[in-house]
């Protein structure tokens, strides 16, 4: 073997075996929950933003009705 061939096989070698170890580490996860204290985002009812403006009962009536649409008997008559 010539000794371009040869930089070129270990090149190879070495950025396949690098390319293998990145893939064994790990992604450190953010912590959103610490000593009994929730540091994420404030959760919102469904029901109070956007159309329904904080009508429960029109949320859980647009629910049934969207569920009474996907039900195949009642969508076939």
């Amino acid at each position: 073997m010539s000794s371009t061939l040869k930089s070129i096989a270990l090149a190879a070698l070495a950025g396949s075996t690098l390319l293998g170890l990145s893939a064994c580490s790990e992604v450190p996860q953010v912590t959103v929950y610490e000593q009994g204290q929730y540091r994420g985002k404030a959760d919102t009812r469904p029901w109070e933003g956007g159309e329904f403006k904080g009508d429960r009962a029109a949320w859980e009536k647009a629910l049934k009705e969207r569920a009474r649409g996907q039900n195949e008997y009642n969508r076939i008559q």
